[in-house]
């Protein structure tokens, strides 16, 4: 039942990109020729001829490699061929030896948002999975806990160094966990059916799917952070180079190990999806051919490398993992006295402060399980020599090409301080045009239950069950054995809530509340969002108009989808 090995494969995706094919006589600046317009007047009527047409030209390309593509459209600043040249001239040789000179040596790194590389990442826990999409950048899409049944999965087991005790008890919280799941599944599912009566025009087979997937909402609470998942991403070079050397950064083996894959799969041969029929088409004209087969076998089922040049470099980051070191031990010094204090509201909108207090308040934030406002207040008290202190450590390991820490992006207007389900969080962890800063996952802020499981009867069993597993994740915590704590994190549920600190703009907050406020989404997420929407209408009463949320405290139709 446990899985310790994730595969990842690259898949080779074709790109579809708008492109201007530019004037032959223009340069690489992207100036026209004055005696040329792009889009000269065409008067109106029957006297218009072709002559008149615009000469601008747009076409999508299909089928090129990700690098030689990205070569081929750098080409555009330092050459006046056009789209269709370029890629006609271009080899996987032409193109790796510009990307080392431009790439590497003169630090070009925006050629790398040209190469598009997807990438499905199968059997990974649901921890590394929310790490490994903790990207602003980043697109894709993760198995859900609504649609699919997840006692099937499996689970991740963590190396715990002949720790055969701690193994063990591992092994029989998670067992029964995913036992709990099991049952829950088939008893909300069950009770659901009998409060929600069919409609007359809904076949059987959609009523009793429906409600299966609102029962798997209910139940994904008991889903641990170990459970198996797949995902697919879509991704440019330089993200990927940046998320690699996160992940080799990472404070979890299966992280480490997941980027290691993660830059195997984007440097070997990548999965050819036509490669079978291919074959056929090639033993095909082999038989008619022996000369051209040979030329259709190099030509069609050549091997394709998605990024053999632009990520061979990632490798683990030094200033990621020396800043992490200091600023936990920083956040474990200044907040020791302070004990995590109950939170009042899983949403609070932070107050406007000098930016120095923001990002040393954020560069900790990030390395303890108390409230902002909280680390807020030590960072004040301390003052300011020791928040210059904070923010030196933050920078001080930075190399010449590294980007400044997420929590240097300071200055938004609309700062909140969520605390949730961790569950949840998931899904409101997909909004990419806002900074989120992640705390660690916890079961010191306790955990959620839906009414609905209370209405079925089953809180008391449940109740018992989240006890029992805190408990058994605090023994895993306090072993002694190397990431003994990393490795009891991956036995959490999802009900037990974690904090997160989101940074937008009005349009986001606007967006994620009228968003996650429809009555299709999960009431975790519902709330949050439209905790967010009363937040700022406090704050800001003459703005909530514009907000076009669902009250959340209307009755749900559960056959609606």
């Amino acid at each position: 039942m446990s899985q310790t090995v994730n595969e990842v494969i690259a898949m080779p995706e074709p790109s579809k990109q708008k492109l201007s094919n530019l004037d032959s006589a223009s340069s690489g600046s992207g100036h026209r020729s004055p005696q040329r317009a792009s889009f000269e007047q065409t008067p109106a009527g029957p006297e218009s001829s072709q002559h008149d047409a615009p000469s601008t030209e747009v076409f999508a390309v299909y089928g090129v490699e990700p690098e030689i593509q990205a070569y081929a459209m750098a080409k555009y600043s330092r050459s006046s061929l056009s789209m269709k040249e370029s890629l006609r001239e271009i080899s996987s040789q032409k193109a790796e030896k510009f990307l080392n000179t431009f790439y590497f040596q003169y630090g070009h790194r925006s050629i790398a948002d040209l190469a598009h590389i997807a990438l499905a990442v199968e059997r990974l826990s649901i921890l590394a999975a929310i790490e490994l999409a903790d990207e602003q950048r980043w697109d894709g899409q993760e198995r859900s806990t609504r649609y699919q049944d997840f006692k099937k999965s499996g689970y991740y087991v963590p190396d715990f160094r002949g720790d055969h005790e701690a193994h063990t008890l591992y092994c029989e919280t998670l067992d029964f966990l995913f036992a709990e799941y099991e049952a829950l599944s088939a008893h909300m599912t069950q009770h659901l059916i009998n409060i929600t009566p069919k409609p007359a025009d809904m076949k059987q087979e959609g009523y009793e799917r429906t409600l299966k997937a609102r029962a798997f909402d209910i139940t994904r609470y008991l889903l641990p952070l170990a459970t198996n998942t797949s995902l697919g991403e879509i991704v440019n070079a330089r993200t990927l180079e940046t998320q690699v050397a996160h992940l080799l950064s990472h404070t979890h083996k299966e992280v480490r190990v997941l980027g290691e894959s993660l830059k195997k799969a984007a440097t070997s041969a990548a999965y050819n999806v036509n490669a079978e029929s291919l074959k056929k088409l090639v033993e095909e004209i082999r038989a008619v051919n022996p000369e051209l087969g040979a030329r259709a076998e190099q030509e069609l089922l050549h091997e394709v490398r998605v990024a053999p040049t632009l990520v061979k470099y990632a490798d683990p980051n030094p200033y990621e993992m020396e800043t992490r070191r200091e600023l936990r031990q920083a956040a474990r010094e200044l907040m020791k006295s302070e004990p995590v204090a109950p939170s009042k509201a899983i949403v609070d909108l932070l107050d406007e402060e000098p930016l120095e207090v923001e990002i040393a308040t954020t560069l900790l934030y990030e390395h303890c399980h108390h409230s902002y406002r909280q680390v807020r207040q030590a960072v004040q008290i301390s003052g300011e020599r020791y928040r210059r202190e904070i923010i030196d450590i933050g920078l001080r390991h930075r190399g010449n090409h590294d980007e400044m820490l997420r929590g240097f992006r300071a200055g938004q207007q609309f700062r909140f301080d969520i605390l949730m389900d961790t569950g949840g969080f998931r899904d409101m962890h997909r909004h990419r045009r806002c900074i989120q800063v992640m705390q660690g996952f916890t079961t010191q802020h306790g955990y959620e239950m839906l009414l609905d499981v209370e209405d079925a009867g089953m809180r008391g069993r449940y109740d018992s069950s989240m006890r029992r597993v805190q408990s058994a994740i605090e023994k895993l915590a306090a072993r002694k054995t190397p990431e003994a704590e990393e490795n009891s994190q991956y036995a959490i549920p999802l009900a037990y809530r974690k904090r997160a600190l989101f940074k937008m703009d009005f349009a986001e907050a606007v967006y994620i509340s009228e968003l996650r406020t429809t009555p299709a989404g999960h009431v975790s997420y519902r709330n949050v969002a439209y905790a967010m929407y009363e937040a700022v209408a406090r704050k800001y009463p003459a703005l909530a108009k514009y907000f076009r949320v669902h009250d959340v405290t209307a009755p749900v139709d559960l056959l609606q989808r």
